[in-house]
């Protein structure tokens, strides 16, 4: 179990009046230098271990849809292979047969495998092209050092 402080509510007996100090300042007035530094201590592990979690959630998402388009691409890769294989056999036939015959069927055959690699192809590019890595992570991070730096406004 982690401790959090809870800097919003002031504690019993602290003055509530207009000219009140902020909850941050009577806690740094009433707590030890060592208190303050493990507080800190404690709210930087939290951020650390709540960016890791959320740089893990972006890597699984991005390598669910790289390992879609990879099995698309795998997809018109076979589907190329047999384009190749029947434009191969039509040519045989065709040249066998002066065009005639068992030819014009394979070339049929070759181009329905011609048209399922190229939607294969369009749908493994789409899918490449929607990863986008770590954005949300990658921003958050570099507000990390804005976050530790003193602010110019009393606390």
């Amino acid at each position: 179990m982690s401790h959090v402080p809870d800097y919003g509510t002031p504690s019993p007996g602290a003055p509530t009046a207009a000219g009140a100090a902020p909850p941050a300042e009577q806690k740094a007035a009433s707590s030890s230098l060592g208190d303050l530094v493990g507080d800190v201590a404690a709210d930087l592990s939290t951020l650390m271990r709540q960016e890791l979690e959320l740089a893990k959630a972006e890597v699984r998402q991005s390598a669910t849809s790289a390992g879609k388009g990879a099995g698309m691409y795998a997809g018109a890769g076979v589907a190329g292979h047999f384009v190749l294989l029947f434009l191969s056999l039509a040519l045989w036939w065709a040249l066998g047969y002066y065009l005639t015959g068992l030819g014009w069927s394979a070339v049929i055959v070759a181009v329905i495998w011609g048209i399922i690699a190229a939607v294969l192809a369009a749908r493994a590019k789409k899918e490449m092209a929607a990863i986008k890595g770590l954005p949300r992570t990658t921003d958050t991070v570099k507000k990390i050092p804005e976050a530790l730096k003193p602010s110019e406004e009393p606390r």
